[in-house]
């Protein structure tokens, strides 16, 4: 059965499911839910999705929102197709849970702070604040430092393959390097850039980009 995503695939969350999928080579397809004309708050999604936000998937019976719940789900469930997303042992398992963690609790946010004051608010009409700018991007190199000092260790987050630790940081640090104009944030740390030119040249990445550009 072909696994529906809902939502709009350009956006970081449902890019996040995308390339979990296309990593694992699972057959899906994109069924588009435009909050431009208020479909994300509409009775319909809202059944799916309670909150309104995106991506929700669709699997047989199962319906199940949060991308990050999702390709965990999904890379245990068909764990012995496509990559390897989740480790051979329960030891490499908690390193790799550990950093999707940290990208979530400590990346994600101050990050996600930044594509909404320079990017959201702007093309809404509304004013940046430059306090708030500026302490975001202090948080974001404040967790890129630890992050050089893990690289300088290890090829990839929890170890030497690439996992949901990596994937689940591509769709939104990408806004780091193109729309948000600061990509010294990761071309400044040495083992954080190589770390990531290996993560955008993976074809599920190259793939994604090409099938759904980014809004900004």
């Amino acid at each position: 059965m072909v696994v529906k995503v809902l939502g709009q695939p350009s956006y970081a969350c449902p890019r996040r499911v995308i390339l979990a999928l296309l990593e694992k080579e699972i057959e899906h397809e994109i069924v588009i839910v435009d909050g431009k004309v208020g479909q994300d708050k509409g009775p319909e999604y809202l059944k799916l999705q309670p909150f309104g936000l995106y991506p929700t998937i669709q699997d047989g019976d199962l319906t199940l929102f949060e991308s990050r719940a999702i390709i965990r789900y999904y890379a245990e469930k068909y764990r012995n197709q496509g990559t390897d997303l989740l480790g051979k042992t329960l030891e490499e398992r908690a390193l790799i849970e550990q950093w999707v963690e940290v990208e979530s609790q400590n990346l994600n946010p101050p990050l996600m702070q930044l594509v909404i004051q320079i990017l959201v608010y702007p093309a809404f009409g509304r004013a940046s604040d430059p306090k708030v700018i500026e302490e975001s991007e202090e948080k974001v190199a404040k967790v890129l430092d630890i992050y050089e000092e893990k690289l300088s260790k290890t090829k990839y987050l929890a170890g030497d393959s690439f996992t949901l630790a990596d994937l689940t940081h591509l769709p939104l640090t990408y806004y780091l390097l193109e729309p948000l104009k600061k990509p010294y944030l990761v071309r400044d740390r040495k083992h954080v850039s190589a770390w990531w030119d290996d993560i955008t040249s993976r074809p599920s990445w190259k793939k994604s980009v090409e099938l759904y550009p980014f809004p900004f």
